[in-house]
């Protein structure tokens, strides 16, 4: 944080904007990031085509540690995965790292291919969604999730509005990947996925975009994107109440953290205390917005602190463009025995902390 302000200060010098945005960084409560580059190359700019190629070397090294470690911890192998789900907002491949992935880690070559590029914060979400979706439209079928979001290859120096500098402020890189099994198995705890839904707020496109030009995506940010709680509450509430469940009352909250005043409405509207989004705070606290990834590490916090008895109830919610939200809801399943009772959980949040990763 004190790097990220003395930066701010150095760069926009002067500017009338620059005091409240100093307030603003200082309030979103990230206290330290991680980069994919040392920070005095991330505040260069040498043009897209470069950070673009960046991007593809960087995601090529530091993904397959992730996904190895999210395999192994819900046991299973590359040959057993059926669908790769790879999420990325902050950088283009054509063909998808998916390709990539299939080629040189040793999964089959009629492994299904999912790449989702346009949904930002809201992708970790949304795959979590889709690969229960998959698993429940092919019964037994294995669904890897990886997440790879390089933002500060999105700075932009000559961006010096407030939405410009507060993201340059709050958000970090980061690597996850998570595993969708199903199957049950003794020895495998996670989530089992019960039900999803998604949601978008009208008129809201908007809000949270990019501005894609010659030197890149430039990220732009609404002043009214905070106050989009008040209107998710209610949706979240309904798809809990339409399981039967109130969601006021769950035993886990895995939610994007997009900013502490997300949080803060969130848990105001829901009627939840504000600790039940620890795990989405320490994730904001230490790594920064880090996109789709924020559910993922979430998810990993949450296997860090301790299991859960079988059964408790829970809810996973990414937020991000459109505005949209992507929501499942999901029982915890803690793996000392064989889940007789159904098929589709995530498996597979790391035991141990992994500094700017998770798997």
């Amino acid at each position: 944080m004190e790097q990220t302000l003395e930066f701010a200060r150095e760069a926009h010098a002067g500017k009338p904007q620059l005091p409240l945005a100093l307030r603003l960084i200082e309030n979103t409560g990230v206290r330290k990031r991680h980069l994919v580059q040392p920070v005095e190359k991330a505040l260069d700019h040498p043009g897209f085509e470069e950070r673009n190629r960046i991007y593809e070397i960087e995601s090529k090294k530091r993904c397959p540690d992730a996904i190895e470690e999210a395999l192994a911890n819900a046991l299973l192998r590359a040959e057993d995965i059926d669908a790769i789900i790879y999420v990325s907002c902050t950088g283009f491949m054509m063909p998808s790292l998916t390709a990539w992935l299939i080629n040189t880690m040793g999964f089959r070559y009629d492994t299904r291919q999912l790449p989702i590029a346009q949904l930002g914060c809201a992708a970790g979400g949304a795959a979590i969604n889709r690969a229960h979706d998959f698993c429940v439209a092919h019964p037994g079928s294995n669904v890897l999730i990886v997440s790879c979001e390089m933002c500060s290859l999105c700075y932009q120096p000559d961006a010096d509005d407030i939405g410009s500098l507060l993201s340059d402020g709050l958000f970090g890189d980061a690597v996850a990947a998570a595993v969708v099994r199903g199957r049950p198995g003794a020895g495998v705890a996670g989530v089992r996925l019960r039900r999803n839904a998604s949601y978008l707020i009208p008129n809201t496109e908007e809000w949270i975009s990019y501005a894609v030009r010659g030197t890149g995506f430039h990220f732009r940010l609404d002043r009214r994107v905070p106050g989009t709680m008040e209107p998710l509450a209610p949706v979240l509430r309904g798809l809990a109440a339409d399981h039967g469940w109130d969601a006021a009352d769950l035993d886990f909250y895995i939610v994007h953290a997009g900013g502490p005043r997300i949080l803060d409405d969130l848990a105001r509207y829901l009627g939840v205390e504000h600790s039940v989004f620890r795990h989405s705070r320490g994730t904001l606290t230490e790594y920064g917005n880090i996109a789709s990834a924020v559910v993922l590490d979430a998810l990993r916090r949450r296997f860090e602190e301790g299991p859960l008895p079988t059964g408790a109830t829970g809810v996973i919610a990414g937020f991000g463009p459109g505005i949209t939200a992507e929501m499942a809801l999901g029982t915890w399943v803690d793996g000392t025995t064989g889940d007789r009772r159904g098929k589709h959980r995530v498996a597979g949040a790391a035991r141990r902390p992994h500094v700017g990763r998770t798997a």
